[in-house]
């Protein structure tokens, strides 16, 4: 039986949404079942039909479902991917993680391994504490958190982005840089990572 793995993420620009995928293609290369979903948008319809890098990412998200909050519970692992807000996750994914008290209230995501990814617009733009800060919510449903282990030789090739606590990326100030191919292999080995240790969790292996 193939772990469904669920993929939660924000992306204003397509940035978040390209490690997005590269995390969905490790899952599917560890042969689980990636679900792709995005969380609700809080900007102004205005505000996203006045800028043409958020209106072109908006309509290369276009398939992406809507994530609900009761499908957490049936997932067999999560990894979490936001934009860096001032070293903090971005607003959107507070907001839709702010709704999972029921969750938390049933002990539902107790067990689950997961993960986190992000995008900063510089290399010391808070990717360490924004990673961190999506941890702090999990660790308080009870999931098992992993990161992704210095056997992956990109650590320390990479110069833009990828740590220990998770995948990451420097995409300019005007998100005008988008993951380098090494952002990307990490980012796949977070979502083969999980993968694997929810398959070992569910007996699937």
């Amino acid at each position: 039986m193939q772990p469904k793995i669920g993929v939660l993420y924000y992306s204003m620009t397509g940035n978040t949404f390209l490690m997005a995928q590269a995390v969905c293609r490790g899952i599917e290369q560890a042969k689980g079942e990636a679900i792709l979903r995005t969380v609700p948008e809080l900007l102004p319809k205005e505000t996203i039909e006045s800028d043409e890098r958020i209106k072109k990412a908006k309509l290369a998200q276009k398939d992406v479902a809507i994530a609900k909050v009761d499908e957490l519970a049936e997932f067999d692992g999560i990894v979490i991917g936001s934009p860096t807000r001032f070293g903090n996750m971005c607003a959107q994914l507070r907001n839709f993680w702010d709704q999972t008290g029921g969750l938390w209230m049933k002990g539902a995501l107790i067990g689950k391994p997961a993960g986190a990814f992000c995008c900063t617009a510089s290399l010391h733009g808070g990717q360490e504490t924004t990673l961190i800060s999506m941890m702090f919510t999990l660790l308080h449903h009870g999931a098992i958190i992993a990161g992704v282990p210095y056997s992956i030789k990109e650590l320390v090739e990479t110069t833009r982005g990828g740590t220990p606590y998770g995948p990451s990326a420097a995409v300019g100030v005007m998100a005008q840089d988008a993951p380098t191919e090494v952002d990307l292999k990490i980012a796949r080995e977070l979502g083969k990572r999980i993968t694997q240790l929810a398959a070992k969790l569910t007996g699937s292996k």
